[in-house]
């Protein structure tokens, strides 16, 4: 027997379970993870395989006479009425009527919305109110001898919740300590019925990522990605203390209902998972402009009240094209459903994005056959870790860096926290360790932040994210993989007629092109290619035609009257931002000429007027922003943009060397680098 599983026996004795006996046992009976677990936890929590064997016989036959098929409803009614009593396992929902002035209890499966149920225990599982829980009950048949109202022949004798009777916390954090932190993380993820020799360590912290909603309260989660890699599991399976919604709710059962006075999820449920968060656009406009309140402090209003709610929200969703697609064409929130698609603001309150596309499509041999926590144990743990608070962790080594605004900064605390909770409980860790949870987070963040940028780019501009070892102020830049962003603009030298330019619209977002001239002979006509819009083609031609008035005194007219110049211009961003291009074109038809390539990294800002005079950017800040991000180490930029640069953050100043110039020809010979 592996090393792990010994220990987790050992230690954990009757908490743990072999993952294949509940597959083997799922298969055959349609109820939730943590119910099989339940019983597979209390009958073949061993290593002895005869003792196994009959545990499963134990567990199958407590299904086979205690679980309701729904299709078998009316053979378990005239069971129970035939033998007086019997001892089901059901989902049990209560409501309150008030024409009765009674609470009736409904079993799901076995089909009647009129039990009788002690008032004791709705008092004690609230949750009976709200979406119901599974549970083992004792169930009778009697005559019902009431008068007026409605009349029903059964009555709940007791209710046991599928759950743990106790839990010691103390013992938890005591127990993980037997465990090194790679042990820890690999019982985790078999714990949700993975095998982590599968995965490397990138991969097991996003599943076990999935997990900070149970665990951290009010915890905005994303995840978008293909179908079939498990998104909606954790909420599913895994504890009683989640609810997956399906379909479209309503503000009165998300959050308040008015008329009754009673709360809603947000109140009752740990966590809240919307499966397809395309769902959204079906909803009442009220639930998304009060989801966007709860989102931000937990808090939200109605009618006179100001309510808080503790239940962290999970989106999940599914994408329809390659992460490469979508990074270049638009946005990584793309698969959003229009009324929260553009809404910035929403957005920005979302503390962590997984990044789904990585996550591999479930299949057979992901799956474990080794020990793993019962689930009902794990959420359990979960649950009382919600009553924890290590947000303040990561100051214990490290600081966040200057463009994390505040909202970053609770979203990258709260996602620590979060993890900490999940790998390290009793708040014990390394250093090193430390550091890997704080990069995922900011890198978790920074993906939400590189999204807002792209659709509002000037007023989330910082996303250079990185934190700071307070011990050696060495500074780590964090990077979201799938940008790919940093090569976007190389470093190494460009063909000659070759360059990179840069413009900014009306609305501060950015275009980032590269312009390519090619030479053959003929008779001094321009020749551009692709599909360009007007304006960039205007300024091109603007451009060209300058140079051919001033050809002679730029050095280049036997050139310029014997080539024909073919000119593209590639959309290195893909978001069709209209670039003004003159003086671009211009180095490009110079470099081209000379056969001379401009400097490694540059970018070229600016445009010019059919008389040469050098035409300013509405705003420096954005393109130089862009361009750092993008790989950029110097800017040609015009001089009547000087008096933006004291706008421009310090981090860009370092990285971006700016070359200013006053006319085109000057502009020409110092992308060349010719003195």
């Amino acid at each position: 027997m592996p090393n792990i599983d010994k220990k987790a026996i050992e230690i954990f004795p009757g908490k743990v379970v072999r993952k294949d006996l509940v597959r083997k046992v799922k298969v055959g009976a349609n109820v939730p993870v943590f119910v099989l677990e339940y019983l597979l936890g209390k009958y073949c929590a061993t290593d002895d395989q005869y003792a196994v064997e009959a545990g499963m016989k134990v567990v199958n036959s407590t299904l086979s006479e205690n679980f309701v098929r729904p299709d078998e409803a009316n053979k378990a009614q005239s069971f129970v009425r035939e033998k007086g009593k019997h001892t089901l396992i059901d989902k049990v929902k209560v409501r309150y009527l008030s024409q009765d002035d009674k609470y009736w209890a409904e079993f799901v499966n076995f089909g009647h919305k009129y039990v009788h149920v002690p008032e004791h225990y709705v008092r004690t599982f609230d949750r009976l109110l709200m979406g119901g829980i599974w549970a083992q009950v004792n169930i009778r048949h009697e005559f019902d001898e009431e008068i007026k109202g409605k009349r029903s022949p059964f009555w709940i004798d007791k209710i046991q919740p599928i759950q743990l009777a106790a839990f010691d916390f103390d013992d938890y954090r005591e127990c993980r300590k037997e465990f090194n932190t790679d042990e820890w993380i690999d019982l985790l993820v078999r714990s949700i019925g993975l095998e982590p020799s599968h995965f490397d360590k990138r991969l097991k912290l996003l599943f076990l990522t999935r997990l900070i909603p149970l665990c951290e309260q009010n915890f905005n989660l994303i995840e978008l990605g293909p179908r079939a890699t498990g998104k909606s599991y954790a909420y599913q399976e895994i504890s009683p203390f989640a609810i997956l919604l399906t379909g479209p709710t309503t503000v009165a059962n998300l959050f308040y209902n008015m008329a009754s006075g009673k709360m809603g999820l947000v109140g009752l449920w740990d966590s809240i998972a919307f499966d397809e968060v395309a769902d959204l656009q079906k909803m009442p406009g009220e639930v998304v402009t009060t989801l966007k309140t709860y989102c931000e402090s937990g808090t939200f209003a109605r009618g006179k009240e100001a309510l808080t709610g503790m239940a962290s929200i999970a989106f999940l969703g599914n994408t329809n094209q390659p992460v490469e697609v979508m990074v270049k064409s638009s946005h990584l929130f793309i698969p959003l459903p229009e009324v929260i698609r553009e809404d910035m603001a929403f957005l920005d309150r979302i503390h962590f994005y997984i990044p789904g596309w990585e996550i591999p499509k479930m299949q057979n041999e992901f799956l474990t056959d080794h020990y793993g926590f019962v689930v009902d144990y794990l959420a359990e743990a979960l649950k009382e870790l919600r009553k924890h608070n290590f947000t303040e962790s990561p100051d214990r080594h490290f600081s966040l860096g200057s463009h994390l605004n505040t909202r970053d900064v609770k979203a990258v605390r709260k996602t620590v926290s979060g993890l900490i909770k999940l790998v390290h409980p009793d708040g014990k860790f390394t250093k090193e360790e430390l550091a890997q949870l704080v990069d995922l987070a900011v890198e978790g963040r920074r993906r939400v932040k590189e999204q807002l940028k792209k659709m509002g780019s000037f007023e989330y501009y910082k996303t250079s994210f990185s934190y700071i070892d307070n011990e050696t102020r060495e500074e780590r830049y964090v990077g979201v993989p799938e940008e790919g962003g940093r090569d976007l603009i190389s470093v190494d030298p460009l063909a000659p007629g070759s360059v990179y330019t840069a413009s900014v619209d009306d609305n501060g977002k950015v275009g980032l092109y590269r312009i390519e001239v090619g030479c053959s002979q003929g008779t001094g006509k321009l020749k551009v290619t692709g599909g360009l819009d007007m304006a960039m083609k205007e300024s091109i031609q603007r451009a060209f035609a300058y140079i051919q008035g001033h050809k002679v005194e730029m050095g280049i007219a036997q050139n310029i009257v014997s080539t024909d110049f073919h000119v593209e211009a590639i959309d290195l961003l893909s978001n069709r931002i209209s670039c003004s291009a003159g003086v671009s074109l211009l180095v490009a038809i110079y470099s081209a000429i000379k056969k001379q390539s401009v400097l490694p990294g540059l970018i070229i800002l600016g445009d010019l007027s059919i008389q040469g005079n050098i035409k300013a950017l509405s705003s420096l800040v954005e393109t130089l922003q862009m361009g750092m991000d993008n790989g950029a180490r110097r800017a040609l930029i015009p001089i009547g943009n000087k008096r933006h640069f004291l706008e421009v953050s310090g981090d860009i100043i370092e990285r971006v060397d700016p070359i200013f110039y006053s006319d085109p020809l000057t502009a020409a010979m110092k992308a060349l680098g010719i003195k």
